[in-house]
C-alpha cells in the first residue's frame, strides 16, 4: 500500500457514480503531434436529438491520472448536470512536462482551437505577453471566490494587473532527512536549521557515512539549481528582478537585481557547501534520497511520492521534516519557493464561457480536495488548506500541517515573459561557482548583464 492509499480513492468513488448514473466512455485517438489524446463524453438524460454537441479541447500536463481519474470526470459530471441541454465532450491531450511549453506555444501560435490549458506558474507571463491567453478578470470577479486564495497564489495568477489563470494547486520545499542516518552519525536534526549548522552537519555526515557511499546533504546542480537558491536570496531580503524607471521603451520595467549584496551572500553559501565537500547532484534528486544516497535534502512537498511502498505512518517514522530552509542566523525568518499549476483559457477558445465553468467546477473544494488528497499536492485555497476540506488531506499527506505552515513564507518566481531566459542566466552563474571558474560576485554580475540585455536595457 502506498503512503496515499488510505480507504477508497476518490477515483473509485467517481467511477461508481458514473456507472450508476450515466454512460462513460474513453476514446483514444492519435493526433498530429504523436501524443495520445483522450475523449471523455458525459451524456445527460435529455434525448440526444434535443442536445447541442459541444467539444472542449484541452492541453494538459502529466501526470495523466490526476486529470482522467478525478478532475475531468468529476467536473464534467457536475457541469453536465447544470447543462442538460448539452452533450459535452472533452478532448484532452496529456503532454510530458519537458515538451509541454513548446507544444502549447506552437499550438496557440498556429491558432489551434484550444479551450483549456494547464500552465506552469513560470510560463504565465510569457503566454499572456504573446496574447495567447484570455483575461479572466470579468469571470473571476463574477465568481467572487478569489478571497479564498492564499495571497502568494493569487499574486502568481496576475500579469500586468490582469488575471490570466487560476492557481489550482501548489507545492513548497523544506528540509527532509533520514532519521536513522542522523542518529547513527550523532548529528542533531536541529543543527540543520542554520547555514553554519547545515555546513557543519554536512561535514560530520560526510565523515561518518563516506564508507557507506552516502553524502551528507544534497546540493542541486543543473537545470533546477536556481530554484534551490532563490529562498536563500529572498530570506536575506533580495529579489530576482525589480521595477526601475527610464527603460528605453517603457516608463518602468523589470531590471535584474539578483546580483545584489544579498544575492552574492546567498551564492557564497552554496560555495561554502562545495568547499565543504558537497558534490552537486543533477538528476533523480528524490530517487537518490529515497535510495539513501544522501542523508538530508531541501526537497519539495511531493517527496513522499518517491516512497510508494510506505504508508503515511511508516514514512513519518523513517523520514524527518523541518518546515523551513536553513536561515543565515538563528531565529531569522525562513523562505521557500512555491511551484504549481494554473488553469487558463487560450484566447482562441471557441467556448470561453463553458471553459470557465469547467475551471470553476474543477476548483470546487469538494472536487479538488479529492484529487489533492490522492496525489499529495497542496491547496491554493484557504478553505481546503485549513478549513473543512483539510481533514482528507491531513489523513493522506505526510507532515501536512507543517507543509501548510510554509505557504506563509512561500514566494513565486516572477512570471514575466523573459523569466525563462533569466533563469538560465542564474543557473549558468551557479554552475560557474560550482565548477570554480568564477567567484559568486563575478558570476552574478556577468549573468545580470545578460539578463539586463534580455529585458531591453
Amino acid at each position: 500500500m502506498g503512503y496515499l492509499s488510505i480507504g477508497t480513492s476518490p477515483s473509485e468513488c467517481a467511477r461508481n457514480v458514473y456507472i450508476r448514473n450515466m454512460r462513460f466512455t474513453y476514446v483514444f485517438l492519435t493526433i498530429i503531434l504523436g501524443i495520445s489524446i483522450s475523449t471523455i463524453s458525459i451524456f445527460s438524460p435529455v434525448p440526444s436529438s434535443a442536445q447541442e454537441n459541444i467539444t472542449l479541447n484541452a492541453l494538459l500536463v502529466e501526470p495523466r491520472d490526476r486529470w482522467e481519474d478525478v478532475l475531468i470526470p468529476m467536473a464534467l459530471q457536475n457541469l453536465t448536470a447544470k447543462h442538460p441541454e448539452l452533450d459535452i465532450q472533452v478532448n484532452y491531450t496529456i503532454l510530458p512536462y519537458n515538451e509541454a511549453r513548446d507544444q502549447m506555444l506552437k499550438a496557440m501560435e498556429n491558432k489551434s482551437t484550444i479551450d483549456l490549458i494547464s500552465v506552469d506558474q513560470i510560463w504565465l507571463g510569457e503566454f499572456a505577453d504573446r496574447g495567447y491567453l484570455t483575461d479572466l478578470g470579468n469571470y473571476s470577479q463574477a465568481w467572487g471566490r478569489l478571497d479564498d486564495w492564499y495571497e502568494s497564489n493569487l499574486d502568481g495568477a496576475i500579469y500586468n494587473d490582469k488575471i490570466y489563470g487560476i492557481w489550482a494547486w501548489t507545492d513548497v520545499r523544506s528540509i527532509w532527512y533520514w532519521k536513522d542516518l542522523l542518529n547513527q552519525s550523532g548529528v542533531d536534526p536541529n543543527s540543520l536549521r542554520t547555514w553554519d549548522g547545515y555546513i557543519s552537519s554536512a561535514k560530520n555526515l560526510n565523515a561518518a557515512l563516506k564508507e557507506q557511499g552516502i553524502q551528507g546533504v544534497e546540493l542541486i546542480g543543473g537545470p533546477g539549481s536556481q530554484n534551490e537558491w532563490y529562498p536563500f536570496l529572498w530570506m536575506l531580503g533580495g529579489s530576482i528582478v525589480e521595477s526601475r524607471p527610464n527603460h528605453p521603451t517603457n516608463e518602468f520595467y523589470w531590471f535584474p537585481s539578483y546580483n545584489s549584496t544579498q544575492g552574492v551572500r546567498a551564492l557564497e553559501f552554496f560555495k561554502r557547501l562545495v568547499d565543504a565537500g558537497i558534490k552537486p547532484i543533477t538528476i533523480d534528486f528524490e530517487k537518490e534520497f529515497a535510495n539513501k544516497k544522501y542523508t538530508a535534502m531541501l526537497g519539495g512537498s511531493w517527496l513522499p511520492g518517491s516512497f510508494e511502498s510506505l504508508t503515511k505512518q511508516e514514512f513519518e517514522q523513517q523520514i524527518g521534516m523541518i518546515p523551513m530552509f536553513p536561515v543565515p542566523v538563528e531565529n531569522a525568518t525562513t523562505s521557500t519557493i512555491m511551484g504549481g499549476w494554473l488553469l487558463s483559457i487560450p484566447e482562441n477558445s471557441k467556448y470561453k464561457d463553458l471553459s470557465w465553468e469547467l475551471i470553476e467546477t474543477m476548483l470546487e473544494p469538494q472536487i479538488l480536495s479529492s484529487m489533492l488528497a490522492e496525489y499529495g499536492y497542496l491547496p491554493t485555497q484557504i478553505s481546503i488548506g485549513e478549513g473543512p476540506y483539510s481533514g482528507e488531506l491531513r489523513k493522506s499527506i505526510p507532515y501536512y500541517d507543517q507543509l501548510i505552515s510554509l505557504i506563509e513564507y512561500g514566494r513565486a518566481r516572477p512570471n514575466i515573459a523573459e523569466y525563462p531566459q533569466i533563469a538560465d542566466h542564474i543557473r549558468e552563474a551557479i554552475d560557474q561557482v560550482y565548477n570554480g571558474t568564477k567567484e559568486p560576485e563575478q558570476a552574478l554580475d556577468d549573468a545580470a548583464a545578460k539578463s539586463a540585455k534580455t529585458l531591453g536595457w
